[in-house]
């Protein structure tokens, strides 16, 4: 048997069992590398169960059957591909709790979306591209130099009037990361039901935390000035974001365009507010106060959905279970806080069944957050 394959299978077999219950940190951490290394598996199994497949063909096909080398190969393979398949049943336990989330803060159940995924983006996963979305790139809304304030505008080919706004801020623990990366299957996915959707760059390296919500409000300014070339509604914005992005978004919907956000700009208020695998505590100083959304709660901060994993090992669960308990108790607006076992960092960066179940989320969220002011889905 061929050193290669062994270790190919090894490696695979190692994969899966971190995907299946990866060691836990003792508290949220910027970088995680079991987090780096399995949440693409973890997302996506159909994806490489293909790529095992591959692998380990030429040696099963080149074998002699039923010999105890062929044998010993085929249970090598089975074993991660049996892993592979238990992690994409696991996928389907994210629904369920989603639902439940947004029925226990808007109060009575009612009707959820469960809207089908093509099986191609189940192969492809990191193609988000839809044929009636437009993308345009690279639009300036700050005089930084370099991508800091850079952002993208997803609009459908035929142009909306009116439409409501979502504003995507990525991750990256506030030192990488690109507006490249995250949340493209929702940007595209709204944009397709006829928002306006905007994916922003904020400044990562010498600057402090004032500066990038700083960003973030200059982004809203630039919405707010841009609305009617897009046909979008300025009075209707949804923030949304992924681990730092989330924190950024969270800040910027409690802050409110106050003085003490650090660019002291006014209109900075949004509609609601999203946040997956988000971290909410503290990431430096806004004056004399600290950086963190647990101190700037307030009765009247906007609709909150914020969805996070289980098995997250970069924020762990119980930063962000609190998080959302303080924020139900102190606000009057309903909160939807969703747990999705089994799930690791990062769950938004391509299209997958446990995220198709998300964007179902989102939009119910947000039908049920804006009454009246979300698009109708398109027939």
């Amino acid at each position: 048997m061929p050193p290669g394959f062994i270790t190919t299978m090894v490696l695979f077999v190692l994969l899966v069992a971190l995907a299946w219950r990866p060691p836990r940190p003792r508290r949220s951490t910027p970088w995680s590398t079991v987090a780096m290394m399995t949440y693409l598996l973890n997302e996506q199994p159909f994806a490489a169960l293909v790529v095992l497949t591959a692998a380990a063909l030429p040696f099963l096909a080149g074998g002699t059957a039923g010999a105890p080398l062929w044998w010993l190969g085929l249970t090598l393979t089975a074993v991660p591909a049996a892993g592979m398949v238990a992690l994409a049943v696991r996928t389907r336990t994210a629904r369920p709790v989603l639902a439940a989330a947004l029925d226990a803060a808007f109060g009575a159940p009612s009707r959820h979306r469960h809207t089908r995924m093509s099986w191609p983006r189940l192969l492809v996963p990191f193609v988000s591209y839809r044929p009636g979305v437009r993308w345009l790139r690279n639009l300036r809304y700050g005089a930084a130099p370099g991508r800091g304030q850079l952002l993208d505008v997803y609009l459908a080919r035929r142009r909306p009037a009116n439409a409501p706004v979502l504003v995507y801020l990525h991750g990256g623990g506030f030192a990488v990361g690109d507006k490249l990366l995250g949340g493209r299957p929702l940007l595209y996915r709204l944009a397709s039901r006829g928002w306006v959707c905007v994916s922003a760059n904020y400044r990562l390296r010498h600057v402090d935390y004032a500066d990038r919500l700083g960003d973030v409000e200059r982004v809203l300014a630039w919405v707010r000035e841009h609305a009617a070339e897009y046909g979008a509604d300025p009075s209707t914005v949804v923030l949304a974001g992924g681990s730092a992005g989330a924190h950024l978004a969270m800040m910027t919907a409690l802050t409110g365009g106050r003085p003490s956000s650090g660019s002291g700009s006014a209109g900075t208020s949004v509609a609601a507010v999203i946040g997956l695998y988000g971290y909410y505590g503290r990431a430096g100083t806004l004056g004399s106060a600290a950086a963190a959304p647990a101190g700037w709660l307030r009765p009247d901060a906007p609709p909150a959905l914020l969805v996070h994993g289980t098995l997250d090992t970069m924020v762990l669960v119980e930063d962000a279970r609190a998080f959302a308990a303080e924020l139900r108790r102190v606000s009057t607006r309903p909160v939807a806080y969703a747990e999705l076992p089994g799930t690791q960092h990062n769950f938004d960066f391509f299209s997958s069944l446990r995220f198709h179940a998300v964007l179902d989320a989102v939009e119910d969220f947000l039908d049920r957050a804006l009454p009246g002011r979300s698009p109708a889905e398109p027939a």
